[in-house]
Parts: C-alpha cells; sequence; structure tokens
C-alpha cells in the first residue's frame, strides 16, 4: 500500500459560547483547523487535524501544517502509511520538532492502519482500558456568578470534573475559585487552570488564600521550574500541562515527583505515537493523565477518545468533547459524548470521516 495524494484543508471553528478568556488575557472567538487527508492506492483514506487555541499558544499556529505538509509531502508519498514508525521518522529526519504540525499526519497513518486491519485504533493502541472516558468542561474565565452558572449547566449535562479558567488578576482569581469549589457536590472534581498565567509570587498567593480548599492546581506558571516553586508552597495536587512537551519532560517529572497528575496534549506532544510513549511511561510510574488536545472539532476529538479508551481507568483523570465546544464540524461520526462521558467508536480506524462540506476547497494539495 502507498501513499498516493496528500491534501490539506482549513477551516475556523467558532467557539459555542461566543468568547473563549483564558491564562492571562487570552481570547479567541473561533480556532484555525488544519485537516489532513492521505488517500492510498488501495483505497483506503485516512484523516488527522491539528487546531492551536489561538494562534500563539504553545508556539503552535494553523500555519504549521500547511508549511509541513510542503517539505514533506515528497518524502511521504510513495510510503506504506500502514508503517507508523517509518513515517515518523520520516517526518522528524525531515523537519526538526514542529511536533504539532506532524500530528495529524501520523493520526491520518493511524487511521489507514485500523481500515487495514479492520480494527479500532484503540485496539492498535492496547486495547478498551476504559469504556466512556470521564469527561471535564471548562468554564471559560467570567464573572463569578456567569462561571457558577455554567458549572450548573454543564452538571446538569452530566458533567462531573469542571476546569475553572483564571491566570488573570490573582485577588479575583481567588474569588473565582472559591465560589467555584464551594459549588462542588459529592464526588466532583474542580481544576483550577492558570494555563501559565501567573506570576509566581501571585501563584503562591492564590495557593496560600485558598489552602483550605480541595482542588487541582493547573500549570499556575509558565514553566516547569516556576510551577516547581509554587508547589513546594502549595497543598494542593499539581496538574501540569503545557510543559508536558514530550518523553524527556516526563522523565524529569518522575524523576521529581513534579506532578500529581499530567495533561497530555495529543499535538503538543508530536501526535498519537509519541503521546502514546509517554502516556505509557507516566502510567508505569503512577502518575495519572489526561487525554486532550489544544482545540478541534470532531477528527481531534475521536483521536482523543481512542487514546483515553486505550489508558487504563485508574490512571485516566479525564478527557473532554472538543467538538462540542465548536459550530462547525470538521467532521461526521466518529466520537460522542452521553452521561459525561467520551466514547469512541468500534469501527475500524478512527471511525471518522472529514466532513468536506464544512472544510471546503484544499489549501493544498499533493500527488494525484
Amino acid at each position: 500500500m502507498k501513499i498516493t495524494r496528500i491534501r490539506v484543508f482549513k477551516t475556523g471553528l467558532p467557539y459555542v459560547g461566543g468568547t473563549y478568556v483564558w491564562g492571562a488575557g487570552n481570547a479567541i472567538r473561533e480556532a484555525q483547523a488544519s485537516v489532513v487527508v492521505l488517500d492510498t492506492d488501495a483505497g483506503l483514506t485516512g484523516c488527522g487535524e491539528f487546531t492551536p487555541c489561538g494562534e500563539n499558544y504553545m508556539v503552535a499556529h494553523s500555519e504549521g501544517v500547511q508549511a509541513l505538509a510542503r517539505l514533506v509531502a515528497p518524502h511521504l508519498l510513495g510510503q506504506d502509511p500502514r508503517q507508523v514508525a517509518r513515517i515518523e521518522q520520516i517526518m522528524d529526519h525531515t523537519v526538526q520538532g514542529h511536533g504539532y504540525a506532524k500530528a495529524p499526519f501520523d493520526a491520518a497513518c493511524w487511521d489507514i492502519l485500523g481500515q487495514a486491519c479492520d480494527q479500532p485504533v484503540w485496539m492498535l493502541l492496547g486495547g478498551k482500558l476504559t469504556d466512556g472516558a470521564p469527561m471535564y468542561r471548562v468554564a471559560p474565565q467570567k464573572s463569578t456568578n456567569d462561571t457558577l452558572a455554567e458549572m450548573r449547566r454543564y452538571r446538569a449535562d452530566g458533567y462531573r470534573q469542571f476546569q475553572i479558567k483564571v491566570g488573570g488578576d490573582w485577588a479575583s482569581d481567588i474569588d473565582r475559585i472559591r465560589a467555584g469549589v464551594a459549588l462542588l457536590e459529592p464526588g466532583e472534581k474542580a481544576m483550577a487552570d492558570a494555563n501559565q498565567g501567573w506570576r509566581v509570587d501571585d501563584a503562591i498567593r492564590v495557593a496560600r488564600a485558598t489552602a483550605d480548599l480541595d482542588y487541582i492546581l493547573e500549570q499556575p506558571c509558565k514553566t516547569y521550574a516556576e510551577c516547581q516553586q509554587v508547589r513546594r508552597v502549595a497543598h494542593h495536587p499539581m496538574k501540569l500541562d503545557e510543559c508536558v512537551t514530550g518523553l524527556a519532560a516526563a522523565q524529569q517529572i518522575v524523576a521529581d515527583r513534579g506532578a500529581e497528575i499530567c495533561c497530555l496534549k495529543i499535538s503538543n506532544l508530536g501526535g498519537l505515537s509519541k503521546a502514546r510513549r509517554v502516556r505509557d511511561f507516566l502510567v508505569e510510574n503512577r502518575i495519572p493523565v489526561v487525554s486532550e488536545d489544544t482545540w478541534g472539532g470532531e477528527i481531534t476529538s475521536t483521536v482523543v477518545a481512542h487514546f483515553a479508551a486505550s489508558t487504563p481507568a485508574d490512571y485516566l483523570q479525564n478527557t473532554t468533547d472538543l467538538m462540542n465546544y465548536n459550530t462547525r464540524s470538521t467532521g461526521m461520526g466518529g466520537a460522542w459524548a452521553t452521561g459525561g462521558r467520551l466514547y469512541a467508536p468500534d469501527l475500524p480506524g478512527l471511525g471518522v470521516t472529514p466532513d468536506f462540506d464544512s472544510l471546503g476547497a484544499p489549501v493544498a494539495e499533493y500527488g494525484s
């Protein structure tokens, strides 16, 4: 089997809530999705997606996929997409870094491999260890009353874990955290996610002011070293996110016991192949993980769902239904959410197909 054609599509994904505010003054109304579609001479087609949460999030932007495609397409055409490790090696040898742009190519190859083997991707990743992954839902930075209203609405939809966006004004953040945690019912959990937004001194102020509350403190500061400085003061479990960039970072976290939970954004880690290795290392060292990505539609959400399904339930903190954050789609079928849980398809491959009506014409095409 050989790759005969590579297409890249782009479309905007408007946020269902109008404006999504997070971290230190970051806001988006519409994320830009890039979808990669690989065609083969066997008649099988695979797809993958990368969507950043804003153009500068984690030094990743929507132009990267199109730029990478121009560089790697001559090397990928004619290759067997079922050999996912070989494809990963070719991309890494052709372009150093930029894993977020490689991630949709990697996912598309896993999709084709699953179809060729007549198995869902979760089976290829080791089997179904979680049947219906528990989800969290984000409450973006708004007034405290609006935050509480969103949490109540999500609870009615079945969510039992809530990510309260903070990282702006630390004094207001204290009030938002206190009010949000007070709303929790038995069995519910809250994460206060600063998305790297606080200075160390302000993060310490927040941690001390909320020391009596039970919640998870998520990525309070920009760097790993800064988060560890806060960790020496905070009594809360710490979840690291943006600074979990690969296996080396995971090894450092394990060596330091630097976090209780690690968020694995598949694109941030360079794709499903690399994310799997990071996850397995963390789980082996008894650190639970989150299965998610930077943003995305149906295609990204389905990749996230397969990753979650193949993660041991005891070490899967949560996941989220990114496709339900948008008013436009990237794919048809795929993962679905119900009762606060995310389910991966049992169909061969990813079980999602590109929504070409939504995607429109390709912005780049290679091969025939």
